[in-house]
């Protein structure tokens, strides 16, 4: 399905752009709704995370990658709710790298600027986080944010065993991750496994390994349970 643009302009070479990966179903929260489009203090949670990174990067362009069947309904509740930011709509794939790939097509394949892919469903998002970000790609290969592993954790086996892992080694990676377009828009060109959970792992198996990892933020959680509504509500209330 051919991209489908709302209240937008082209993109242009030079234009940073926000990907906001909005297709997904959200199947461990529950209800009637995927979670992004779930009440978050009297509105859909994805109209705050579009408005959070806008007002934290109010020169660069919003993508909004949605599936087939929730575009008509999104549509929709941006006018209940007055909701006019631009943005660009793109049809969502089979896969959250497909989706992201679909986003990429209306890219300019000549751009110089940055990209960023940010999960919908993390309202939480800061300018400060983005600036870190931001400040973490100059001269590497793309940033990301990432935080201190706290609980215990341990390595589970195919027989059900499992052993302790030195948690100093590790880190719990958020969005959004930040790339030059040139380098993400070649590493979006091979073949998309199973595997790519997240953008750098895609440009890591396009060889693109000088990853920065810049310091996370705890409150930048990602809606999956129900309660998790609760606690993006109270942390954006205190910031």
């Amino acid at each position: 399905m051919s991209p489908h643009y709302y209240n937008s302009t082209p993109l242009s070479q030079t234009d940073n752009v926000h990907i906001v990966v909005a297709a997904g179903s959200g199947s461990r929260y529950g209800g009637n709704l995927p979670k992004q489009f779930c009440d978050l203090a009297g509105r859909p949670l994805l109209m705050t995370t579009l408005e959070r990174l806008h007002s934290s990067t109010p020169e660069w362009k919003l993508i909004v990658v949605l599936s087939a069947d929730m575009t008509g309904e999104w549509l929709e509740m941006c006018k209940d709710h007055s909701f006019t930011l631009p943005h660009t709509i793109v049809t969502g794939g089979a896969t959250r790298a497909h989706s992201v790939k679909n986003a990429l097509s209306v890219i300019p394949h000549d751009s110089t600027s940055l990209i960023s892919i940010h999960d919908a469903a993390r309202p939480v998002v800061t300018q400060a986080l983005i600036s870190a970000i931001v400040d973490g790609v100059e001269g590497c290969d793309g940033a990301l944010p990432a935080c201190a592993v706290t609980d215990s954790i341990r390595l589970v086996g195919a027989d059900g065993s499992s052993s302790a892992v030195d948690r100093s080694t590790l880190r719990a990676v958020q969005t959004p991750q930040i790339f030059p377009a040139d380098k993400l828009l070649k590493a979006y060109g091979q073949e998309l496994l199973p595997v790519f959970t997240d953008d750098a792992s895609v440009m890591e198996a396009a060889g693109y390994t000088n990853l920065r990892l810049v310091n996370g933020d705890p409150h930048n959680i990602k809606v999956t349970n129900p309660g998790d509504m609760a606690i993006a509500e109270l942390y954006l209330s205190l910031i």
